[in-house]
């Protein structure tokens, strides 16, 4: 097991700009937008009014997720998530698979928030817009970190005002005799629990706030007050705004909602407010966008200065100051996806792909226990048991087309040991 890594001064070519405030607002600016706008329709779909059970059980497999990264980021502070954490804790194979998950997983996630932006900004061109939005973002993240996080915060601050329109207009509105007229969806366990596995792909946003651990100041103080925060600010909004829904158009008529808060506003009688939902729809998607993008390219980096990807890959641009190869390349990747994908199909691989990640996360976590001291492995225990349970709970064409990546990833891996050996 390697030495626990240097938390003193900073490694070359990154530097730690984002304190506590910026670090929650990067959190929160990868959660609301993934999950308000891209998955409580097809979780309504899986859960129908089930989907308030749907939600709290993500949140615990999130919080006990958040709970074990935050001691493993405050240990090793650099940037890779748990790609480090398996790296040091559980050998190099398990923080390679864990790297190959968030990197192939999140890259997903970023073609279904771009395509969130084009459904919501210009439905008959969604995948054009898709792909201008990856352009764009990409060109704002290479010009520096400090920047990404200005622009996070302004975006998190109108999302939220425009979500908080939303669920007044929705709770102070009679319900419409036509709200309910689609057929509701029956609640069984095995539908919950694959709506949970959905919705977690929009909790797993605070992953975001550990991947940029070279960047945060004093990141053994910020990084586990950060996650936390932005977890339980995001599930107050995701219960109220899911609330909201479920009122104004039923399980059935939420599930079958292309935009779906478009809907709640134009049957809760405020029509007005449509096209500043649609606004606000494409701000969020787009700081989920940003913030993931951020975070996949930062385990690029990390993976390629241990020569699991390319090492040019590990360049870190002389002024700027960012990873700009490696956020090229995911810019680019993500731009094919975004103009070929399908959002809901997208949501499932990548939720699939980030609990492996997750999973292999709170194993590392299991194993601080005899030497820091901490209290309990029932909180690592609990998340692993629900990144399993819901991994598994997933469609079967996420499960087997994620399953069939990692096997990829695991060659690869094999292949290149074989060569250094």
């Amino acid at each position: 097991m390697s030495a626990p890594l240097s938390t003193g001064e900073d490694p070359p070519g990154l530097r730690r700009v984002l304190g506590l405030p910026d670090a929650v607002l990067i959190g929160l600016g990868s959660m609301i937008g993934a999950g308000v706008f891209a998955a409580l329709a097809p979780a309504a779909g899986a859960a129908g009014t089930g989907l308030l059970w749907a939600l709290a059980l993500a949140a615990v497999v999130a919080y006990c997720n958040a709970s074990s990264t935050a001691r493993l980021a405050a240990r090793y502070p650099v940037s890779g998530g748990a790609y480090v954490y398996g790296r040091e804790r559980l050998g190099a194979f398990w923080g390679y698979l864990a790297g190959w998950g968030f990197v192939v997983g999140k890259t997903a996630s970023c073609a279904a928030m771009a395509l969130t932006v084009g459904v919501y900004a210009w439905p008959e061109h969604a995948h054009a817009v898709a792909v201008g939005a990856v352009v764009a973002l990409t060109v704002l993240d290479y010009t520096g970190v400090r920047r990404t996080a200005m622009a996070t915060r302004v975006i998190v601050a109108v999302v939220l005002a425009v979500l908080a329109a939303v669920v007044v207009a929705a709770l102070v509105a009679p319900v419409p005799a036509a709200a309910h007229a689609a057929a509701p969806v029956p609640v069984t366990v095995t539908g919950v629990l694959q709506a949970a596995g959905l919705l977690f792909f929009a909790f797993a946003g605070y992953a975001r706030i550990a991947t940029l651990g070279e960047e945060v100041r004093d990141p053994a103080r910020t990084i586990p007050r950060a996650i936390p925060i932005a977890l339980g600010l995001t599930l107050i909004v995701y219960t109220a705004v899911a609330l909201a829904a479920l009122r104004m158009l039923g399980s059935g008529g939420l599930a079958g909602a292309a935009a779906p808060l478009s809907a709640v506003v134009v049957g809760a009688g405020a029509p007005v407010l449509e096209p500043i939902v649609r606004v606000g729809a494409a701000l969020a998607a787009l700081g989920a966008l940003l913030a993931l993008l951020l975070g996949v390219s930062r385990t690029v980096l990390a993976m390629a200065r241990d020569r699991h990807l390319p090492g040019a890959l590990a360049t870190i641009h002389p002024r700027r100051h960012v990873p700009h190869r490696a956020g090229l390349l995911i810019g680019t990747v993500v731009a094919v996806v975004a103009a070929t994908a399908d959002i809901r199909g997208a949501i499932g691989f990548s939720s699939f792909a980030v609990l492996v990640y997750y999973a292999i996360a709170n194993v590392a976590a299991w194993t601080l226990r005899a030497e820091s001291g901490l209290p309990g492995r029932v909180i690592p225990a609990v998340g692993l048991a629900g990144c399993l349970v819901l991994a598994a709970a997933l469609p079967p064409t996420a499960v087997g087309a994620g399953a069939a990546v990692l096997a990829v990833g695991a060659v690869v891996y094999a292949v290149q040991h074989q060569r250094r050996s």
